[in-house]
């Protein structure tokens, strides 16, 4: 009978991610998965039990609904064609659709790389110019010689062609039969080359712990290469408030944050170039966004109204500075677009993850946030965006966690208990060495609703559960499980650090609600961007009380949303102009200073709060 069955084989389309797999009608859609490389959560090893590999099936035949799913999956979820992919055979060819939050760290990464359409206007245009050659050897003449050609042959009214550019033309071999390539941006001239040379664009998104990069072809805005990297601030402090007070009481400080960031820019925009076979001459504009504070540090703006209320930014507005003033080596014309902040803590990138969800129009109540070591939250309703800054921590990247790590390979990203037995996934596949944010969510999900932690936080008695060092801690994973290495643990204390982070988004949520007196329930939307709010698993989220209890299908994870506003701003002009118009509609509220804050913090530290 397996023999026959096995001879069948369909095709199998996984969208959104444009894989198709054919495999045999006895193998299950896990499997068939696996075939093309797509990695799905599945901790409990396809038997049925973690109810983490989550399908929807879209159209085609599959197997009949198993008792597992029966109990696994709402009424609802079924009959919208949800099912379990290692319970799932298919019985034709099938369309699936593959929810974000089955998808492993390593796979959910490539989500991210989703383009959003935009029409390109770049702000910088190539021009092909036929001049005299060889070009007359004094500067001006030559200038004159150059916007007289812009003039004539392309109707270009510039007045003013950057002095290094000018340079550089200098420097450059002759150009084959007069031509040159002029790019222009407004009515300046910010770089020659050979025509027809590349025109490039560099979008940076400036986190306070990763650094993410990404090279853009002006010409059709198409992504040539991306890249993130660690922070190198980081080794000053974890949190951005650290790195101000050491650069206010450090001129030095202040001086080395900002080398340090462009000596890491520099190191992106290298290995992008490297990648997509171009020089880093070849860009000719550049667009930053990052929170405020990192905005500060990289422009060398004064720092100290950022420690004190009401926490005003020193400048809001967008700028262009040259890039060869911030120390960034590109096109010695170029420029560095830097788009508008809100507040002391809600910053360009904030405004970025707006401008690429598009929520900040919509009609509907949405809230949209931005998990990272600093949360940004906003409120969406009635045409009005409201916005608060949550300090989160560094908890969700793996710090201040006795076992905790960044997601890496062999980090715990997803887990699950079972019968006293704890069921893990690591990134790549491998053993595990710590625990991610991710995961960690799930412990504590996990022990929550195994009666192991109240909802004060406290853990109590379990077969896992031991004293260490004057602490409770519940065991994941054993020294006999390790091979003699030490256990990965949760400790009371790391129990106590979600906690502080948990609570404090949450807290910035209800704040809003309050604020416009809308109650929970009316959220239509919730949108969760950030590199850790992609590979958190939204039911242990909510189960913990990091979320509002609201149906799942409410919530939708965007990946790096502030990259994406960067490349979106970078190729146009009109993007441009809609981040200005968002960042002036939005009303910060202060959290500390709002009414009920502290009662409000106090209620969302409760594990389980509000459902």
């Amino acid at each position: 009978m397996n023999e026959r069955r096995s001879a069948v084989t369909h095709e199998i389309d996984f969208e959104p991610l444009a894989l198709r797999a054919r495999c045999p009608e006895d193998q299950s859609l896990l499997e068939a998965a696996r075939q093309v490389g797509l990695d799905l959560v599945s901790i409990c090893g396809s038997q049925g039990t973690c109810h983490r590999c989550k399908l929807q099936v879209l159209t085609g035949r599959v197997s009949p609904v198993t008792p597992s799913e029966q109990q696994s999956l709402s009424p609802q979820e079924l009959a919208n064609g949800y099912r379990l992919a290692c319970q799932t055979r298919a019985l034709g060819h099938c369309r699936i659709n593959v929810p974000s939050e089955s998808l492993t760290t390593l796979q959910r990464a490539q989500v991210e790389g989703l383009e959003v359409s935009v029409a390109v206007e770049s702000p910088v245009q190539a021009y092909r110019l036929m001049l005299p050659s060889p070009l007359h050897s004094d500067p001006g003449a030559r200038r004159e010689v150059l916007l007289k050609g812009l003039l004539s042959q392309h109707q270009i009214a510039c007045n003013t062609v950057d002095v290094q550019a000018l340079q550089s033309l200098s420097e450059q071999p002759a150009p084959s039969e007069g031509q040159i390539q002029a790019s222009v941006r407004g009515n300046e001239v910010v770089a020659f080359g050979h025509w027809p040379s590349p025109q490039l664009g560099l979008a940076i998104d400036l986190g306070t712990t990763k650094i993410a990069g990404y090279l853009l072809d002006l010409a059709n805005g198409r992504t040539l290469a991306s890249q993130g990297v660690s922070n190198p601030q980081a080794a000053y402090g974890e949190d951005i408030i650290t790195r101000i007070a050491h650069a206010k009481d450090s001129p030095s400080d202040g001086i080395r944050f900002h080398e340090l960031a462009m000596e890491a820019m520099n190191g992106v925009a290298a290995d992008l170039c490297t990648k997509a076979k171009v020089k880093p001459e070849d860009i000719v504009e550049a667009v930053v966004v990052g929170n405020t504070a990192m905005h500060h540090l990289v422009l060398r703006l004064p720092l100290e109204q950022l420690l004190r209320p009401p926490f005003t930014p020193t400048i809001k507005e967008a700028l262009d500075i040259k890039a060869r003033d911030l120390g960034l080596r590109v096109a010695p014309g170029a420029y560095v677009h830097f788009l508008p902040n809100v507040a002391g803590f809600v910053g360009a990138d904030h405004v970025a993850m707006l401008l690429a969800t598009g929520v900040w129009q919509s009609k509907r109540v949405i809230i949209a946030l931005d998990i990272g070591t600093n949360t940004e939250v906003s409120l969406v309703s009635n045409g009005e965006i409201a916005s608060v800054s949550c300090a989160s921590g560094p908890a969700f990247e793996g710090s201040h966690i006795k076992c905790g790590m960044k997601a890496a390979p062999g980090a715990i990203e997803r887990l699950c208990l079972l019968d006293n037995r704890v069921e893990y996934q690591t990134i790549g596949g491998g053993l595990p060495t710590g625990i991610c944010g991710s995961g960690i969510i799930d412990a504590v999900s996990q022990l929550y609703l195994a009666g192991v932690l109240d909802a004060a936080g406290r853990m109590h008695d379990h077969p896992l559960v031991r004293g260490t060092n004057g602490q409770r801690e519940f065991v994941l994973v054993s020294e006999e499980q390790r091979g003699g290495h030490p256990a990965i643990t949760i400790t009371q204390h790391d129990v106590r650090e979600v906690q502080l982070a948990k609570g404090a988004i949450r807290t910035g949520i209800q704040m809003l609600l309050q604020s416009k007196d809308i109650a929970e329930q009316s959220i239509e939307q919730v949108v969760i961007a950030g590199a850790f709010g992609s590979y958190l698993d939204l039911s242990s989220a909510v189960t913990i009380g990091m979320l509002p209890p609201l149906p799942l299908d409410r919530f939708r994870q965007v990946g790096n949303a502030a990259g994406m506003g960067a490349k979106m701003a970078l190729i146009s002009i009109s993007k441009r102009l809609e981040a200005q118009t968002l960042s002036r509609r939005i009303q910060y509220i202060e959290l500390a200073s709002a009414p009920g804050f502290m009662q409000t913090f106090a209620k969302a530290t409760s594990i389980g709060f509000g459902i």
